[in-house]
């Protein structure tokens, strides 16, 4: 009897983890010259909504059944701009090491329609959440994540220009 109490337990607090909202606070949206304003992005299991709040006052929601697809990728580039600053101020070659060293920014991609009209939203994620965000846009949605991997810059920007 015991047994059956605790899966119980179990199941009914899953289920109400499963209903509650998921917000994500470090997250970019960028603009159309590429430039990242911190946002929010929510999903809403009550409303079944996903909804982006940026900063600047802009906000863009729509219901979890006009996302037709949801994608994941990373850009990956040389910090050689950090290099060349961290070797003006440091000796013993401190900037060549940076350098040689990789920066990555992880983006999602989400594709839906509004009256049907295909539309696009791209995100910046945090490094840290960016597997959280993936797992809670599947989880939420229902939509299967597809990890699309490295792209470069310039696909990113052409995204953004659409």
């Amino acid at each position: 009897m015991r047994t059956f109490g605790w899966i119980a337990s179990v199941i009914l607090l899953s289920l109400a983890a499963a209903a509650e909202d998921a917000v994500f606070r470090d997250v970019q949206f960028p603009s159309a010259k590429g430039e990242l304003t911190n946002a929010t992005l929510r999903f809403s299991d009550d409303d079944k909504l996903l909804e982006v709040r940026v900063s600047d006052g802009r906000v863009f929601s729509f219901p979890y059944a006009q996302i037709d697809d949801i994608s994941y990728e990373y850009t990956s580039k040389h910090r050689i701009k950090e290099a060349i600053v961290l070797g003006l101020f440091s000796p013993w070659g401190a900037g060549a090491v940076i350098g040689l060293t990789k920066s990555k920014k992880h983006w999602l991609e989400i594709d839906f329609h509004d009256q049907d009209k295909p539309r696009a939203l791209v995100l910046n994620l945090d490094r840290r959440d960016y597997q959280k965000v993936c797992d809670a846009a599947k989880a939420h949605t229902g939509k299967e994540v597809a990890l699309i991997g490295k792209t470069d810059t310039k696909s990113i920007k052409a995204k953004l220009k659409d």
